[in-house]
């Protein structure tokens, strides 16, 4: 006589194939919030904006922070304010949409499963954004999570928080502008000059660490990765094929370019200045 087992198993829509990407914008805005939290908030909680692309990627690409009060078994939202802020985000940007929320702090709290449960009232499968805004030992640690249902057969049982997939990219200054969030004491913000040399010793490391792969791979000390070697091909590919002659003379001309700009900015702003202080003058007399 066979026996009947009744299976636990967990379900959610499409949470395997779930991946985010995150700007920075909304990195730099999170930890802005913290730092302007009232005394007493151990953390700070938001929404999430963006948009679904058309891969299924969770594409965050806005936020604003959420005035909240929590306990230990309750969390209190201001939900009239969170919609005002929607309905404010919206007038200047209406293909932004919920997509989720944040909160600081490393993972995921008691608390979190009531906030997810509100934001998935606001929009199906909210993404929940973790950002340990301590920068211990100079690293940040930035999560997303979707929220999987734990089910007894046709009866719901709770709701766990698995991690997906995030990709978060830079541009160079804006990587520049992340390391320096990262260092929790800054003597004073590096100029343009010192970023550039910063982004060139970062770039110059990440050209060793290819170099180092290659000849791994060569030597057959390293399996080869089709992916990886994909990428790099595309990228040696994608720089333009200059003479060094060529090269100086186009950063010499951009250079030059710059430097006018600012001499012409600079005129603009004097002879503001002076036409202001010769309408005072004459309004005077």
């Amino acid at each position: 006589m066979a026996s009947e087992h009744t299976v636990l198993q967990f379900s959610s829509p499409s949470s395997v194939s779930f991946t985010a990407k995150v700007h920075p914008l909304v990195i730099f805005n999170i930890c802005d919030c913290y730092v302007r939290r009232p005394d007493q908030a151990e953390r700070v909680i938001g929404t999430l904006l963006g948009s679904i692309l058309p891969d299924g990627t969770v594409d965050i690409r806005n936020s604003y922070a959420v005035p909240h009060s929590e306990s230990s078994d309750q969390v209190a939202l201001d939900i009239d304010y969170h919609h005002n802020m929607l309905i404010s985000h919206q007038k200047v940007n209406p293909k932004e949409v919920i997509v989720g929320w944040y909160s600081t702090g490393l993972g995921v709290t008691a608390g979190s499963a009531l906030i997810h449960e509100f934001y998935s009232r606001e929009v199906p499968n909210p993404v929940h954004l973790t950002v340990d805004t301590g920068f211990n030992n100079g690293e940040g640690t930035i999560k997303a999570y979707v929220s999987v249902n734990l089910s007894l057969g046709d009866r719901q049982l709770a709701a766990q928080f698995q991690e997906i997939p995030l990709d978060l990219r830079m541009v160079e200054a804006e990587q520049v502008g992340f390391d320096i969030l990262k260092t929790t004491m800054v003597d004073k913000l590096p100029t343009d000059l010192e970023g550039m040399e910063a982004s060139m010793e970062r770039l110059l490391a990440l050209i060793d660490e290819v170099y180092k792969y290659v000849d791994n791979v060569v030597e057959g000390r390293v399996a080869p990765d089709n992916n990886i070697g994909r990428f790099i091909s595309d990228t040696v590919a994608s720089i333009p094929k200059l003479s060094p002659t060529a090269f100086d003379k186009l950063v010499n001309d951009s250079l030059q370019d710059h430097l006018l700009l600012l001499y012409l900015s600079s005129i603009t702003r004097t002879q503001l200045s002076l036409a202001e202080k010769l309408n005072t003058a004459a309004q005077v007399l």
